[in-house]
């Protein structure tokens, strides 16, 4: 017996570590050790051992704490209300035993039945119509100010009507499938370890330092709840109703039902639609509408008693792995495909699923011939998670030491996950280096898709991008199904690129680590692609933005022959390489400025166009080398570390006149 419970408690203690450790890395670096499946039944596991031996609990086990530390990135926002989270269940007959506890008190209390979005929770509050902050949920009681990042959402409303003295909203910030998938396709083919899923996408794009970054990332809301407000609502779903016609995104197809068999019809019906939907879900929750019967209800130590969150299992399909192809990208990372019997899931066929990289394989112990269990990511992308089955004469799948496009031996640079060709002449990079090229974040040759320039490199016609502009009428109609007038319309896209301004070409190069936002900020410093190759590491990476990283890619590709030799035959095609800048003076170069509180003359995307129209920079905190900050109404937090720094503040009035003068 006592060999027993020495077991018991050996695995409470270690299921108490397990999930600790991988909910910090779920909340506070948005990269967990599992999946939130195997959590929450290992959570539940932990629950049920912690009941049945409550000597073994402990006041620091995540069946009594929420989420995770607020980052020191950030200033701490001590929540009002607490942000608790909710109680999971997996069966029907769960949800029928809350229904019949809360009838049994209530008999008259109806429900609402809503979809659980999968993303990040945050607070929003308004005084007096403003919008004056934004914080994550942290551990339910102190969260992350992350009001700037915020603001980048466009569907969350900036002001509302002014009558209403305060009101603080919680919702869900999440990231829609299509953005993740292409969020997911880029870090793969810059050899960056992906995210895992919408939820830790969507988590590590808000908790950016750089706000710019967060706008970039096309982040969403559902708004779910009101933690406290100057109107005195009496039910959830009249609150609901209320938020939906003051502009804001409320959660989509929430419903009140007031018996059971009304429950589970509405859970079904969110289940059977949640695959065609444009985000993730993971669940259904339910809550007691009645606000007055919730404060009666009350909660636990670390959840609600009036509502619960039912899981959905997720869809896993067992198919046989026929193949594993590499294939080389732009940059030349070496990528493995898992290759599979097209199966049935969330609603599409799919036969192929990134294995991302060699680690990533050995995790899985992945074989060709295995048994193995495909799902979505974000109900879009097709992962492997599981792999068995070895047939008697496999052996565990190595990546190539050779490049499979050009034979170079392949190499795995400094601390990177991902092993890389570096030939410069490799066939493959090259195609997809033209590609890219020509794309619309490049040059933007319209009809140069990727068709066209296999067609073209297969012809050898085209060996580089410097060839793309000696093609002519005549070689283009070399070409199977290549017409005339289609011929014209390309030639006349390409010449039309020539005049492009710099930063696009810049861009366009597919320099590692320089995209469209450093293009810029090097050509706005330098004009002209001439003193851009002829600066030194330390000169780049001395300007705002930039840093040694983007300063060391930029200086180590113009040092290759191969570069300096395309730039000299674009130069000779005509292709322009100075910068015509935008900027209309330089009043504000060298400043860092910072813009806080509500504006009367300017949405934030065209004062901070106007700052760096002026040569200044923005800046999203308040630091001792901020140059000075524009304050509107209801400025908060950042106005007065201005004043505690001894920061000069604007109006809207003296910006104006500062620049104009």
């Amino acid at each position: 017996m006592t060999s027993n419970l020495e077991e018991i408690r050996s695995r409470i203690a270690y299921l108490q570590s397990f999930l600790a450790e991988n909910a910090r890395l779920y909340y506070e670096e948005d990269n967990p050790l599992i999946e939130d499946e195997e959590y929450d039944h290992l959570l539940r596991e932990l629950e049920e051992l912690e009941s049945a031996y409550p000597q073994f609990k402990r006041e620091t086990s995540p069946t009594v704490n929420i989420g995770g530390a607020a980052s020191a990135k950030f200033s701490d926002v001590v929540h009002i209300v607490k942000m608790e989270s909710l109680s999971d269940v997996f069966s029907f007959d769960e949800v029928q035993d809350f229904v019949q506890k809360v009838k049994e008190e209530y008999p008259d209390a109806s429900f609402s039945v809503e979809p659980k979005i999968d993303g990040l929770s945050v607070s929003l509050e308004y005084e007096n119509g403003n919008l004056v902050r934004g914080s994550t949920r942290g551990n339910g009681n102190v969260g992350e100010n992350v009001t700037e990042n915020l603001l980048t959402i466009s569907s969350i409303p900036k002001a509302i009507e002014k009558t209403v003295s305060f009101l603080e909203v919680r919702g869900e910030v999440y990231m829609p499938r299509k953005i993740f998938a292409s969020l997911v396709d880029q870090q793969e083919k810059e050899g960056i370890s992906p995210f895992k899923n919408p939820r830790n996408a969507a988590a590590g794009s808000l908790r950016q330092k750089d706000a710019s970054i967060t706008k970039q990332r096309s982040l969403d809301i559902f708004i779910f709840n009101v933690q406290r407000s100057s109107i005195p609502f009496i039910s959830h779903i009249e609150s609901l109703d209320w938020l939906k016609n003051n502009g804001f995104h409320v959660i989509e197809s929430y419903k009140r039902c007031d018996s059971f068999d009304e429950i589970i019809q509405e859970i079904n019906e969110i289940g059977e639609t949640r695959h065609s939907l444009s985000y993730d879900i993971d669940g259904a929750v339910i809550k007691v509408d009645d606000l007055h019967i919730r404060d009666e209800m009350g909660s636990t130590i670390k959840v609600p008693r009036w509502a619960i969150a039912f899981k959905y299992p997720a869809e896993i399909k067992k198919t046989k792995l026929t193949d594993i192809e590499v294939t080389v990208g732009r940059t030349g990372v070496l990528t493995p495909t898992a290759v599979f019997t097209p199966v049935l899931i969330s609603g599409s066929v799919v036969s192929r699923a990134s294995l991302h990289n060699q680690d990533n394989i050995d995790r899985l112990g992945i074989r060709i011939g295995d048994t193995v269990e495909v799902r979505k990511a974000g109900e879009i992308i097709p992962e492997i998670i599981k792999s068995y089955d070895h047939e008697p004469d496999s052996v565990p799948f190595r990546m190539p030491e050779y490049c499979p496009s050009c034979g170079s031996k392949v190499v795995r640079i400094d601390d990177e996950v991902a092993l890389r060709c570096i030939n410069p002449d490799c066939p493959e990079q090259l195609k997809q280096n033209i590609i890219y090229f020509c794309s619309k974040g490049g040059m933007d040759i319209v009809g140069m898709g990727p068709s066209t320039i296999d067609s073209l490199m297969k012809a050898d016609l085209l060996h580089s991008v410097a060839d793309i502009y000696d093609l002519t009428i005549d070689k283009l109609l070399v070409l199977e199904n290549v017409k005339e007038k289609s011929a014209t319309n390309l030639i006349n896209a390409i010449n039309n690129s020539k005049h492009n301004n710099l930063n696009q070409l810049i861009a366009a190069l597919g320099i590692r680590n320089c995209g469209n936002k450093a293009a810029t900020l090097l050509c706005e410093h330098y004009g002209n692609i001439d003193s851009i190759m002829n600066a030194s590491e330390s000169d780049i990476s001395s300007i705002p933005g930039i840093g040694s990283v983007i300063g060391n890619s930029v200086c180590d590709y113009f040092k290759q022959d191969i570069a300096v030799s395309l730039i000299d035959r674009l130069k000779e095609s005509g292709v322009n390489t100075v910068y015509q800048s935008s900027k209309k003076s330089s009043k504000l170069s060298g400043m860092k400025i910072v813009v806080t509180g509500a504006l009367s003359n300017y949405s934030r995307k065209d004062i901070e166009t106007l700052i760096t129209d002026h040569g200044g920079t923005v800046s999203s905190s308040v630091s001792k080398n901020t140059s000075f900050v524009i304050v509107g109404e209801n400025a908060g937090s950042k106005a007065a570390r201005a004043a505690e720094l001894k920061i000069k503040t604007l109006t809207e009035k003296e910006f104006e006149e500062l620049i104009n003068n």
